[in-house]
């Protein structure tokens, strides 16, 4: 068998959907969903470094998701939008290698420090007497640190193995960015091997995550059936769905996408799903935690009522 492996040669991104109106009209919108994330991550991060009523573990840690989000679709559409306008769709090797990097070591990162949030809630209803003790600045920059440490050494060796396989078929990437079990269908050697580290780094950023969120939101969602103040519950209810709507948002279709077996998996189906946790959740982050969080409201008011009496 011939061997095609040249590192000179580009890929091709087949994008979402093929060249028709239907596809001007969602290109459309990703590009305004992808603007919208942009200011509502921007304005999350510049919000909490300026408010210092909001430098606390929760808000350090939320400034932390929208700096991956922010990173994480700047990533995926500008070179999308790149490829649709000018209808050059290749991609090189390099840049196709990079692109992996970026999103797997965001994709990982952005899983465990999810899990970290949903600790510092069930902290803070279900111990907080005790939140300042269990949950404090020093080790809400250590659940960061690991997050992107954890993230990116997985995403080394992913990237790595799928930059040094044999490419043997055509090189065109049935997907609108370099996602690797993509990439697996157009190498010519065994890949199962491989396909199990797939699954066990999966598992361990994305399900053992998932799991433990489950299990902290079951303790906190009794410790709030417990509550004997309604206001109480009202505040602990709002924070538990803001963050649970994140979760599905982001886990379920990652999930779904990355443990079915090769056999069952589809390409049109994986676009759309990747859709999900490339594009729509990067937008929905900052505007659920803004615009359902009271603290978040006020500090904007505060922040806007500072800059106004400066310039008068």
């Amino acid at each position: 068998m011939e061997n095609y492996n040249q590192t000179s040669t580009d890929f091709t991104l087949l994008g979402l959907l093929p060249p028709s109106r239907i596809s001007m009209a969602l290109f459309i919108i990703i590009i305004l969903i992808f603007l919208s994330a942009l200011i509502g991550n921007l304005s999350m991060i510049l919000l909490i470094l300026l408010d210092k009523h909001l430098h606390t573990p929760m808000y350090i840690l939320l400034s932390q998701l929208s700096l991956m989000d922010l990173t994480y679709i700047s990533t995926i559409v500008p070179k999308m939008a790149y490829n649709f306008l000018l209808g050059n769709k290749s991609i090189s090797f390099i840049g196709c290698g990079i692109q992996s990097f970026f999103f797997l070591t965001l994709a990982g990162s952005e899983g465990l420090l999810l899990a970290s949030m949903a600790y510092d809630r069930y902290v803070a209803i279900c111990f907080p007497l005790h939140y300042h003790i269990h949950m404090n600045k020093r080790k809400c920059v250590l659940m960061i640190t690991a997050s992107w440490i954890m993230g990116s050494i997985n995403s080394c060796a992913h990237t790595a193995y799928a930059l040094h396989v044999p490419y043997c078929r055509s090189r065109a990437i049935n997907h609108f960015f370099c996602d690797i079990p993509a990439m697996l269908i157009l190498v010519c050697t065994d890949t199962r091997v491989y396909e199990y580290t797939v699954f066990v780094s999966t598992t361990f950023f994305l399900v053992f995550p998932f799991i433990s969120i489950t299990c902290s939101y079951a303790r906190v969602l009794f410790a709030v059936y417990c509550m004997p103040a309604s206001e109480g519950r009202k505040k602990a209810y709002s924070t538990c769905s803001t963050h649970l709507t994140v979760v599905t948002f982001y886990y379920a279709p990652f999930i779904y996408t990355y443990l079915r077996p090769r056999s069952f998996r589809s390409p049109t189906e994986d676009k759309v799903l990747a859709v999900f946790y490339t594009v729509l959740t990067p937008m929905l982050n900052p505007i659920i935690y803004s615009l359902r969080n009271k603290e978040v409201m006020g500090a904007l008011r505060r922040v806007t009522q500072r800059m106004c009496s400066v310039k008068v």
